[in-house]
């Protein structure tokens, strides 16, 4: 090989070795900048027309833009196979994070998973998982506590006597089972006291009033009604007034805002509060500190206690949440 050619060989092999690192700085400043840039926490609700999951979703989704995240916000109608194709979506766009009211305690152990196996967090609000393990954080209501001391109050205003009717919500949700069982671990104590009819109404407003005219076509002596959400107890009170039944005491759970109003205006008797506010922003603080740490330093599982609320205290809340 004569010098010349030796020559031109080492200015090729500079040349490329140049146009390589320059090529890698470049991107590694492209990969630098997508870091840089905001992520993404998706909340995903149950319908958003019932004000618990309204609020549920408003409160953690600005909750996490306070705290400098883009969000995504969906609704998965309670329906899994919906939910299911969220989660893939999200999972394909990457987001950070997802902060989930699910739609069915056995139905969604899979998209947890499929996204936990995706590297992406799952925080659960209200709605516990059948699995552990899987979720970050499952944060909800004390659904027992709330719902044994809402029925020892519905006893008080029963006077420990008289027929009384429940409704439930959907019989795959865990809270609902929860909740009932609160119920009757109280209310079977008393023996005075007689459930004549047990129904589901779905959590909907629309079929509380459908199911109570039923019910009361079949009982129409009954004395109370004890619901398992509040959107099913004003469902149901609206039809007992329609009937001329005013004397009907109707409890029901959550605390939303159309339920205190209800209370004031001397219709429905009580409610269990249920800390929404808190419990989303508890999602999306978790969530920030798990992406920005790897860790919550807290366990999966956490429980808020609940407050009845009542004529007395009714005007002392709002938005699931006291007064300041």
């Amino acid at each position: 090989m004569n010098k010349r050619s030796f020559l031109m060989i080492v200015i090729m092999i500079t040349f490329a070795a140049e146009t390589a690192f320059a090529g890698g700085q470049q991107e590694a400043a492209t990969d630098g900048a997508e870091s840089d840039g905001p992520k993404t926490i998706a909340v995903i609700v149950p319908p958003v027309e019932n004000p618990f999951f309204g609020t549920m979703q408003d409160m953690a989704a600005s909750k996490a833009e306070e705290l400098g995240y883009e969000t995504v916000k969906l609704v998965h109608d309670d329906d899994a196979t919906k939910q299911m194709e969220q989660f893939e979506s999200m999972i394909a766009q990457g987001v950070s994070a997802i902060i989930l009211d699910n739609a069915g305690a056995d139905a969604t152990v899979s998209a947890v998973r499929a996204a936990n196996d995706a590297g992406i967090g799952v925080f659960l609000v209200d709605r516990e998982i059948t699995e552990e393990d899987l979720a970050v954080s499952q944060i909800v209501s004390n659904n027992y506590q709330g719902a044994t001391i809402l029925a020892e109050y519905f006893a008080e205003l029963m006077e420990y006597d008289g027929t009384y009717v429940e409704l439930t919500g959907r019989d795959t949700d865990t809270n609902a089972h929860v909740r009932s069982q609160g119920y009757h671990d109280v209310l079977d104590e008393y023996p005075d006291m007689e459930m004549v009819a047990q129904q589901t109404a779905n959590w909907s407003q629309t079929e509380g009033f459908s199911v109570m005219e039923t019910l009361l076509q079949q009982h129409p002596d009954i004395s109370g009604v004890i619901a398992g959400n509040d959107t099913m107890a004003l469902g149901a009170q609206a039809a007992l007034l329609a009937a001329g039944r005013d004397d009907v005491i109707v409890v029901g759970f959550d605390g939303s805002d159309d339920a205190l109003q209800s209370i004031l205006r001397g219709e429905l008797e009580a409610t269990s509060l249920q800390p929404v506010a808190e419990m989303a922003q508890r999602a999306a603080i978790q969530a920030d500190e798990w992406i920005r740490t790897g860790s919550t330093g807290l366990p999966e599982k956490q429980s808020i206690d609940m407050v009845v609320i009542t004529p007395e205290n009714a005007d002392q809340y709002r938005s699931f949440a006291p007064v300041q």
